[in-house]
């Protein structure tokens, strides 16, 4: 005969599975990808720049005048093209800008690939909308040659002036080419050293970095990977170049738990922007914050003497200043653990965003907050 069944087992067995469905849903949606945490060493982008010219702009271009390498340029590239100018002749050409020209260069490009470039006015130009960048070369830091950039530039702003009025929309001395440079020279990459590759992690996090040894080892093999510090994991690799491109594609898709981040703030001063991640936690304070206002109207008066008097008119200034202190009652702030509270406890003194900033500084150095203070 079956055993018979007992409902309140059944319950725990029931409670105890949903449980772990649970536990394993939320530890699937904080894990990430190998590839999203680290890099392999050498696998990195170039950065070119180069020099040229903007051409066909509507009178929006440089004032030759007061941008004397503009003229330069434009009398250099004409002699290349076969036309000589006189070096001491006056050109104004309302058309043409100077500019600025960089790109990355990605890992792996090959000669013939088109690669995406920024263009930036260097000069006094009004708008770079509707030019047409002129073959520019594009050098690496070693001074060689990489890639060749012309085309259309496409930039993403309107703007209309008139005597006395100026009407912007967005930044007009900036544009984008989209695969407006042609690759001309490879750089070798080399990837990993013998029968080592390298990764690098984004950040430096001891726990993290353990924690991805471990997977390494637990999915392909014990030994295949091993910390050589806080940042740095070195992983045996096939040698074949393609068994060791599957065996990277293979690698940066295992999924990794990462250790919480470090409790951090950061501030900005000059926008009033605070971010802070969700370590950070505060313990109980008192705060206590009045806002100090200084107003200062000047007003100017003109003292008109009676016509038949031999006085003269005379024009004096009056200033009145007042000095507002603003309410700052002092408030109990309760400890909070979850970056919910913290902000909740934090939006109770009422303060602004340039406030804050003085608020949580302060609150950092009583040892209040338990995060650390960054200000970019």
């Amino acid at each position: 005969m079956p055993p018979k069944s007992d409902a309140r087992t059944g319950r725990c067995w029931y409670r105890t599975a949903v449980l772990a469905v649970l536990w394993i849903l939320s530890t699937s949606a904080v894990a990430e990808r190998i590839k999203d945490l680290a890099s392999v060493q050498g696998v990195r982008n170039n950065q070119l720049v180069g020099y040229g010219l903007v051409v066909g702009l509507d009178g929006t271009g440089d004032q030759t005048t007061q941008t004397p390498f503009t003229t330069q340029s434009i009398i250099n590239m004409l002699a290349q093209l076969g036309t000589t100018l006189s070096t001491t002749q006056s050109l104004q050409l309302k058309n043409v800008a100077a500019v600025m020209v960089t790109a990355n260069l990605p890992p792996f490009a090959r000669i013939g690939q088109q690669i995406d470039v920024t263009v930036s006015s260097m000069g006094n130009a009004k708008s770079l909308r509707g030019g047409t960048l002129v073959m520019t070369p594009l050098k690496g830091a070693d001074g060689q040659i990489y890639a060749q950039a012309q085309g259309n530039l496409l930039v993403p702003g309107a703007g209309a002036s008139a005597p006395g009025a100026r009407v912007l929309v967005n930044h007009l001395l900036a544009g984008r080419i989209v695969g407006g440079a042609t690759v001309e020279r490879e750089v070798p990459t080399a990837l990993g050293q013998g029968q080592f590759v390298h990764y690098e992690m984004g950040t430096t996090d001891f726990g993290t970095t353990q924690r991805v040894v471990d997977v390494i080892n637990r999915e392909i093999g014990p030994g295949t990977a091993q910390a050589v510090d806080g940042r740095l994991i070195r992983v045996s690799a096939p040698e074949e170049a393609n068994s060791r491109v599957a065996f990277l594609g293979r690698l940066e898709n295992l999924e990794v738990r990462p250790t919480k981040a470090v409790a951090k703030v950061i501030i900005n001063p000059r926008t009033g922007s605070v971010v802070m991640n969700q370590t950070v936690t505060i313990d109980s304070c008192a705060v206590a914050h009045g806002n100090l206002s200084v107003v200062i109207n000047t007003e100017q008066k003109v003292s008109q003497p009676n016509p038949l008097a031999a006085g003269q008119t005379v024009t004096t200034t009056q200033s009145e200043i007042e000095v507002k202190q603003g309410g700052g009652s002092l408030i109990q702030l309760k400890a909070g653990v979850s970056l919910a509270e913290v902000v909740k406890a934090i939006n109770a003194l009422g303060a602004g965003p340039q406030d804050l900033l003085s608020i949580l500084q302060s609150m950092k150095a009583a040892g209040a907050l338990r995060a650390d203070l960054e200000i970019i």
